[in-house]
């Protein structure tokens, strides 16, 4: 499942508590996320523990662990084939696409003249 991380500044009510280290966040400035509250440094990938507000406005979940779109797609996505060389392509790797076949970028080539 994937959820929108949205940076919010604290107006002048009482602090609210942080989902990842239950601690009151008595910064100006928020993550909210799953519909809770973080510290900029507590909403983190379970991974690779990178600080999900920096690397992008969306982070996955699955199996409870809240993750960064790298990992999710390295834990749980598709792999496919290449219809050029027939290797598997990782799912987070990039792809060229045409019609209902899926290249590595490197295999994308001319049919007739082999130039990339």
């Amino acid at each position: 499942m994937t959820m929108d991380v949205k940076a919010e500044t604290q107006k002048n009510t009482s602090p609210q508590e942080c989902a990842g280290c239950g601690k009151k966040i008595t910064e100006r400035f928020l993550l909210k996320a799953l519909d809770l509250f973080w510290h900029e440094d507590c909403l983190k990938c379970g991974c690779c523990d990178c600080r999900l507000g920096e690397v992008g406005s969306t982070l996955y979940t699955k199996a409870d662990l809240i993750l960064c779109r790298r990992d999710y797609l390295r834990l749980f996505g598709n792999t496919g084939h290449c219809a050029a060389c027939s290797k598997v392509i990782p799912a987070f790797e990039m792809v060229m696409r045409a019609r209902n076949n899926v290249y590595h970028l490197e295999c994308f080539a001319c049919q007739q003249c082999n130039h990339r």
